[in-house]
């Protein structure tokens, strides 16, 4: 998964991620650690990132 990229090139911080999904912090720290999540809340970080499934999930060339 490309959370911690994608949260990045955005200049978001763990805490806006979280109140712009509503997932916990603690979860998104996790998901950044192990790489992994329940498709639920992939949703809920997609739309909060403003991307895809897609771009969320697979690893795909590094965001310019």
């Amino acid at each position: 998964m490309r959370v911690k990229e994608i949260r990045k090139s955005k200049k978001l911080s763990l805490r806006a991620l979280s109140e712009l999904s509503g997932v916990p912090q603690r979860t998104i720290e996790d998901i950044e650690r192990f790489d992994r999540c329940k498709v639920d809340t992939a949703i809920k970080l997609a739309d909060a990132l403003e991307v895809t499934l897609d771009e969320l999930c697979r690893n795909l060339p590094p965001i310019a």
